[in-house]
């Protein structure tokens, strides 16, 4: 395993496990990694190396200790003396506009409560694999604070308005296993098996065309962000224009390649319910 080596004193540490994955983690755990501004800052520098890194391309998220991330750091902003820009971060400590622009698939390890800010920084991940100890909560509305990093609008699109509505306008939490009924996660597992389920999960993706796990994730997002009819003609264009490279000889080689693995796997899913994700 390598890591990326990021400031002295820096507040996540970045870690490769295999090639083309890097593992980031929050590294604040006896404040259940709350986001005080120079954590922040350190996330939005950590991403904005990996973007730049041809090397890397599959990033997973997590939280050193008991938690994921417990949110924006209250002590800090109550004795802050301009909150307004704290609450409201320029670019250089936007969390969620660093992992959006990050190219690469982001797969949260959620393996504690996450919360407000947290719960936003997980929205942000492209998918999330859960510990059953995971828990999710928006306390915005009990802090006093307007969310700026998407929850009010990535919440509802996921798990509909009526739940969305629920969980902000009561600030309760959310349950892994809960979660997982409404959509949010998309697999929940024991404690001890989330870094190697979500691990297992990134090699899969490791598996597919570089350059299709790029290109796939930018159209899901670019599609989902406009109407359906909108998408649909998007999927259409970007369709004809990477047509345009294709070669026969590649397909048929691909297609013997994928036979052979769903031979491997004795299943046409790359995962099952009970067993999480399998690799080649």
């Amino acid at each position: 395993m390598t890591e990326t080596k990021l400031e002295p004193g820096s507040l996540v540490s970045v870690e490769h496990p295999f090639a083309g994955c890097a593992v980031v983690t929050l590294n604040r755990p006896r404040l259940r990694n709350a986001l005080s501004r120079a954590l922040r800052r350190d996330l939005v520098r950590a991403f904005g190396v990996l973007h730049n890194d041809a090397n890397t391309r599959v990033v997973v998220l997590t939280g050193a200790g008991d938690a994921f991330c417990a949110g924006l750091d209250l002590a800090e902003l109550g004795a802050a003396t301009a909150p307004a820009e704290a609450v409201v971060p320029g670019v250089a400590e936007d969390v969620v506009l660093a992992m959006t622009r990050c190219a690469a698939p982001i797969i949260g390890a959620i393996n504690g409560p996450a919360v407000t800010g947290g719960f936003e920084i997980a929205l942000a991940c492209d998918l999330l694999v859960a510990s059953t100890r995971a828990s999710f909560a928006d306390t915005h509305a009990r802090v006093g604070v307007v969310p700026s990093w998407g929850l009010s609008q990535r919440l509802p699109r996921l798990i509909g308005a009526p739940r969305a509505k629920e969980l902000s306008l009561t600030g309760n939490f959310l349950s892994a296993a809960q979660a997982e009924a409404w959509g949010l996660v998309n697999r929940v597992v024991e404690p001890a098996e989330l870094m190697p389920q979500t691990l297992a999960l990134a090699r899969d993706m490791l598996s597919v065309l570089p350059e299709m796990l790029v290109g796939y994730k930018r159209l899901i997002d670019d599609g989902i962000a406009t109407s359906f009819a909108q998408g649909m003609a998007l999927e259409r264009e970007r369709a004809r224009a990477w047509a345009a490279s294709l070669n026969g000889a590649d397909i048929e080689r691909r297609r013997t390649e994928i036979q052979s693995r769903g031979k491997r796997q004795n299943t046409p899913s790359s995962f099952t319910e009970s067993k999480g994700p399998r690799t080649p």
